[in-house]
């Protein structure tokens, strides 16, 4: 085989130009720096001595009280501490931002973004009457890493049109008002690896694409585990989400091309996994264990859903023993489960799940559901607190629904 090499010749004229020009390009720009915040009066100044080619602002351990927000506005910007000894604490009880990141006219400019800024290794803490925590904006490349954000009185995290791959990983977000991460607009985005604990809503996502929620731990939130809205193409997957007071993932406002897979959802008060308005999702390998009202709900609004290979199951350990009790004053040790619900829905595919130990029926529909396939299921220990009326049976079918149903194994 015969390989061609081609010689790409520049004027030695032009060569010899171009270095006088990228000089003269960047004459007004000073270089990026290294900003010790420990050595100026306020963190305010530390930032505002950040030229707009960018560098990196290190906090030392130390906690800094503020009580109005701090702005950060430059690009190419690393603001990084010494760890949780690093503590931005917000004292603002006038609903004020602890960390405003934005460019500086985003007031006056909706458009105005800023590229790559990151943000790792401190703490920033609020109080009940303070805002949110940090309040991103028009922020392209937003990372967050490392992060402590915990007692806001607004939301933990918040990024509006941070729409170029925004990502938030290994961090801990807690106790917060108003959700640990609220994302508005955000495109090709990670979340992976953090904590939730304890704020109202773990996550919203609202009006974005391809959101990637990976590798989280949710634990004892006061609302929701995870609500996205009006997004698509994206996934939720390998997620602990445990003993929220409302539900554990709720898909709402055309929501289209979701995958809900291989989480652990367990003692959520309101549900399992609500698909609210949702078409083209799949809802594949998820353990639902000791779920109170539902495990999936599929309602009037949603469709063209596969719900496959899930367990649905209560805290039955083997040889007729069960770890919670069946009756209990606290809703947290009742032995507990419920399977799928759906309403006045059409074409979804239940296919190869197991549902054990349930108070009710494995699957129920209301109304006049449509094109349901009920396939290759395994069913047992059903009906342990049956509601009034039931029939008992495995699948509690309403008389207008059209569902075909085969190959399942019923005790």
């Amino acid at each position: 085989m015969r390989i061609s090499s081609f010689l790409v010749v520049v004027p030695v004229a032009i060569v010899a130009m171009l270095p006088a020009a990228l000089s003269a390009q960047n004459a007004d720009v000073p270089p990026p720096v290294v900003i010790d915040a420990g050595q100026y009066e306020t963190l305010q100044q530390a930032f505002d001595a950040v030229p707009e080619s960018g560098g990196i602002v290190k906090l030392p351990p130390r906690t800094f009280e503020i009580t109005e927000p701090l702005l950060l506005s430059t690009p190419e910007t690393r603001l990084t501490g010494s760890g949780p000894a690093s503590h931005i604490k917000n004292l603002n009880t006038e609903g004020a931002h602890a960390l405003l990141v934005q460019p500086k006219d985003r007031d006056t400019n909706a458009r105005s973004r800023l590229w790559r800024v990151q943000l790792d290794n401190f703490r920033i803490s609020g109080n009940e009457k303070s805002g949110d925590g940090i309040h991103a904006e028009g922020i392209q490349e937003l990372y967050l890493h490392g992060v402590s954000v915990d007692h806001h009185g607004g939301h933990g995290i918040y990024e509006l049109s941070c729409s170029e791959d925004p990502r938030i990983a290994d961090s801990i977000i807690t106790y917060n008002k108003k959700a640990g991460v609220y994302i508005d607009g955000g495109h090709d985005i990670v979340v992976n690896a953090n904590h939730f604990e304890e704020n109202q809503d773990a996550l919203v996502c609202v009006d974005s694409f391809n959101l990637c929620m990976n590798g989280n731990n949710l634990d004892d939130h006061l609302g929701n585990g995870v609500i996205i809205e009006n997004t698509y193409g994206s996934v939720v997957s390998g997620n602990m989400i445990e003993e929220c007071n409302g539900t554990a993932i709720i898909l709402d406002r055309n929501c289209y091309g979701v995958t809900l897979s291989a989480n652990v959802i367990a003692h959520d008060m309101g549900g399992g996994i609500d698909l609210r308005d949702a078409h083209g999702c799949a809802v594949s390998a998820n353990t639902f264990t000791l779920m109170h009202k539902f495990g999936v709900r599929v309602s009037s609004q949603s469709g063209r859903i596969t719900i496959a290979a899930n367990n649905f199951s209560n805290s039955y350990v083997g040889d007729g023993k069960i770890i919670r009790k069946l009756e209990h004053e606290n809703p947290l040790q009742l032995d507990i489960g419920h399977g799928v619900l759906i309403e006045d829905a059409k074409h979804v595919a239940i296919t190869g799940n197991i549902f054990s130990g349930l108070d009710g029926p494995a699957l129920k529909t209301v109304g006049a559901c449509q094109k349901i396939a009920l396939v290759g299921n395994v069913v047992t220990d059903l009906h342990r607190r049956p509601e009034e009326g039931s029939s008992r049976k495995a699948f509690e079918i309403s008389p207008d629904s059209d569902v075909t149903a085969q190959s399942n194994l019923t005790d």
